[in-house]
């Protein structure tokens, strides 16, 4: 099949057709004429006999993290729905939170000509501020904050000071925080300052928030930390964790020693995880809308794939909302 025999089926004329295929202005009659026959037939046109036609490449690296988190499934999904509505192919690469894995497919994207790399940003080491700065191609991040990069990240710090501040309502005094990395600005330090801007206003001892940090965001390093915190401090009355997975792992830790959440002790996470519904007592957490995170860096990268030279948009950098989801874990 070629786009004149694509055009003849759909009644449109070739050039029709093309602006379908490269994200172009068509009516919307048009387009769903000519959907409808690329679904019958099959039709894919060669990526690069495309490139050399028109000189644009039509793929976006996106780099994760970690492929199996909830909140990464939801950003580049929203990543991808912007993308094919565009034209636009992923080509996904999984770091597994391994550093050196992120600068190579950095570089990797690059040598493959793609037309921009979306990085969902875990760390802000000197090396990947570099290679960011040195990148070839438009860069768009989330999670993070870049100087003078286009970025799209959730406000950690606030939500992590509410959440804690719901906690205190509660009657909690004697609040213990399961953490992160603080490599991580956003997931390590952010939150846990957010933590400690609440007990401040409180009035209590901030400062000497007792801690623990996760070496992973898992169950069983939530497990862990738990252990150690309760040895730590026995009269911990309320607990704030960095995610929701790392919560699920201090929760059976927490119900082995006796303690009755939602009543003895408070427990609280960050990520608003399915099973947070389900489990006995439905765990408070933060819903951040990461869906709509994955669609705004697409929509910033394609704007400034779009927008170059003297007509390049300004850099933006756009934090989103959160809700508070209170359940019975308080």
């Amino acid at each position: 099949m070629t786009i004149s025999d694509i055009a003849k089926l759909a009644g449109v004329s070739s050039a029709a057709v093309s602006r379908y295929l490269n994200g172009g202005p068509l009516s919307e009659q048009k387009r769903a004429v000519i959907q409808a026959v690329v679904e019958k037939t099959g039709y894919s046109p060669d990526t690069a006999a495309q490139t050399l036609r028109t000189g644009k490449v039509r793929q976006v690296g996106v780099i994760v993290p970690s492929i199996s988190s909830q909140s990464v499934g939801q950003i580049t999904s929203g990543i991808a729905a912007e993308l094919g509505a565009r034209r636009y192919l992923m080509l996904l690469a999984d770091t597994e939170l391994d550093e050196q894995m992120e600068l190579e497919y950095l570089t990797a994207l690059q040598r493959n000509h793609v037309a921009g790399i979306i990085l969902l940003g875990y760390d802000s080491s000197p090396q990947l501020c570099k290679a960011l700065k040195d990148c070839r191609v438009p860069v768009v991040v989330t999670g993070q904050r870049f100087a003078d990069l286009p970025c799209v990240y959730n406000d950690d710090r606030a939500a992590a000071r509410d959440l804690t501040r719901k906690m205190l309502e509660h009657g909690r005094k004697n609040i213990v925080y399961i953490g992160g990395s603080e490599q991580d600005a956003a997931t390590g330090i952010a939150r846990r300052q957010g933590v400690q801007d609440a007990l401040r206003e409180a009035g209590l001892n901030a400062d000497g928030l007792p801690r623990a940090y996760c070496a992973a965001f898992s169950m069983e390093e939530g497990h862990r930390c738990m252990e150690e915190l309760l040895a730590r401090c026995p009269q911990l009355d309320g607990v704030v964790c960095v995610t929701d997975t790392v919560a699920f792992g201090a929760l059976r830790v927490l119900r082995d020693a006796g303690r009755k959440v939602g009543q003895d002790v408070g427990l609280a996470g960050i990520g608003d995880n399915w099973a947070g519904k389900v489990v006995e007592p439905g765990l408070t957490t933060i819903r951040f809308y990461q869906r709509q995170v994955g669609q705004e860096a697409a929509r910033m990268l394609l704007q400034s794939l779009e927008h170059t030279g003297p007509d390049a948009a300004p850099v933006r950098q756009t934090t989103l909302g959160y809700t508070l989801v209170e359940r019975g874990s308080l």
